[in-house]
């Protein structure tokens, strides 16, 4: 095998152990939920909450209700501001600044010394060891691994630690058998103008060997691009000939794939998707050429399921693995060892496959539009979307979508805003086959959008290249966890962006 002793060694060791919770789920489940009671039981969060060794699960539903991040914020407050066992026994250095949306007040995410080490740090590794097993031909540990991260800093006065994007927080806490295959420095890797980034990676990472690429999928692109402007070229392979692997994360990669292909010429090429939160890393897609992920069950993470029904609710139903049924969306709730107790992360997930347990990404809790009661998650808008991209040879760039309300003077429906990079012949039926392929998608959507009664026909604003990337700009959030918003239940991202096209 291309790769030293001790390394082999290690992917041996890991994948049988991975093979043992997958074989035995609910059994790893709960040892972690019995080291997370007794850790959790020397804080001041599990004291008032009758943590103890040995707690049944049942009790603790009933001591710890189910917490976003703003139930949760007087406890973590306390954390930055230095106290100390509030949420975790250890000290808390670190906290992953994130936000859902452009306008959003961030939040700060604890990362414990623990949850960097097992569970973030141990995602990266299991998802080379799978790789390499899936791959024993794999020449990536000759190769360089840029990583397109974020930046972090020392947190404002009279708070602990450092704050920042997820993926800076790990870049700067790499352990040196990682850093020495890490490229660009960490100067410029960690540099907070991104317009200034961008340009600088692109020359300092362009004459190197890189072999795996990781990043959220709109970044990457960006540097990808740069790159090949300042060569002059127009296939990635032809600067980087070694390059087989882009681990990818944090937005869906559908609207994204086609520009990926259509600059990477490769065969080889291997595009990995990861559920690496600020809250967790929570899955990794353990087969080639599959949508799904396997859900990692031996992070000290302890998973609970909410029914999308009883989200909401001020004590909602919360299911265990075994209770899961397959096909179903559920919101996830964990208790960590970060020092996150019942919280809700935000994301909603689907079930693919209970034995082992595999999942996709279906969304975020929140994201969604239900102006009419058709119910659009984003999973349906990244689907109809990418179907339309597949019949037209179009690439999106990005796109948002908010309801058109009804009035006197127009009918109710769903404007798109979307910049090409390489546009439909025609935008007209383009949306035509968005809106068909939403109404297969989503019965209440095909409900409301019957004989147009309820809904009119989506309407579509073309913006120039670059439009989304100069509003995000304006607003001071360029790079790290910063996107627009796929979908909103109001007006006010696409008034604002509109607004912004016209001043420019």
């Amino acid at each position: 095998m291309p790769f030293n002793a001790v390394f082999s060694w290690f992917i041996k060791k890991r994948i049988h152990q991975i093979e043992l919770f997958k074989m035995y789920p609910m059994e790893v489940q709960q040892e972690w939920f019995d080291r997370l009671m007794e850790n959790g039981a020397q804080t001041t969060f599990g004291k008032a909450h009758g943590f103890s060794s040995g707690l049944s699960l049942s009790d603790f539903k009933k001591n710890v209700p189910v917490r976003n991040y703003e139930a949760l914020k007087p406890y973590i407050n306390r954390v930055r501001e230095g106290e100390p066992d509030v949420l975790w026994p250890t000290k808390t250095r670190w906290f992953a600044k994130s936000s859902g949306t452009t306008d959003a007040q961030s939040k700060y995410i604890p990362v414990t010394k623990e949850a960097l080490e097992d569970c973030h740090y141990k995602g990266g590794k299991d998802l080379l060891a799978m790789y390499y097993n899936n791959n024993p031909d794999a020449r990536l540990i000759t190769g360089k691994h840029l990583v397109v991260g974020g930046t972090s800093k020392p947190n404002e006065e009279g708070l602990e630690g450092y704050s920042g994007d997820l993926s800076a927080i790990i870049i700067q806490n790499l352990p040196l058998w990682v850093e020495f295959r890490r490229t660009p420095a960490l100067e410029i890797a960690l540099h907070d103008n991104w317009e200034e980034k961008i340009d600088r990676m692109a020359y300092a990472t362009m004459n190197d060997d890189v072999a795996i690429l990781a990043g959220v999928p709109s970044w990457t692109l960006l540097l990808l691009k740069r790159i090949l402007e300042i060569k002059g070229v127009d296939d990635i392979n032809e600067v980087w000939p070694n390059l087989e692997l882009f681990m990818h994360g944090g937005v869906s990669f559908k609207p994204y794939r086609a520009q990926f292909e259509s600059i990477i010429s490769s065969k080889g090429m291997n595009y990995v998707e990861t559920y690496n939160a600020s809250e967790g890393f929570f899955g990794i897609q353990d087969r080639l050429n599959s949508d799904e992920m396997l859900l990692m069950l031996d992070y000290g993470i302890y998973y609970e399921f909410v029914p999308l029904e009883e989200l909401g609710k001020d004590f909602p139903i919360t299911l265990t693995l075994q209770e899961l049924e397959l096909g179903h969306v559920y919101a996830v709730v964990i208790s960590s060892n970060a020092g996150l107790w019942r919280y809700l992360v935000g994301d909603t997930v689907r079930v693919t496959s209970t034995f082992p347990f595999r999942i996709q990404v279906a969304g975020r809790t929140k994201l969604f539009i239900n102006a009419f009661g058709e119910e659009v998650v984003i999973d349906n808008a990244e689907d109809a979307i990418a179907h339309a991209c597949r019949l037209h040879n179009a690439m999106v760039n990005d796109y948002t979508v908010c309801p058109i309300y009804m009035s006197d003077l127009h009918q109710g429906g769903h404007e798109w805003l979307i910049e090409f990079s390489s546009p439909p012949s025609s935008c007209e039926h383009f949306m035509v086959d968005v809106d068909n392929r939403l109404k297969e998608l989503n019965s209440d959507y095909a409900a409301k959008r019957a004989f147009d009664l309820n809904m009119g026909s989506p309407k579509l604003k073309v913006l120039p290249q670059g439009t989304f990337y100069e509003w995000l700009k304006s607003k001071g959030k360029l790079g790290g966890q910063h996107k627009v918003p796929r979908l909103s239940n109001d007006r006010n991202i696409v008034e604002s962006i509109l607004q912004f096209s016209e001043l420019v």
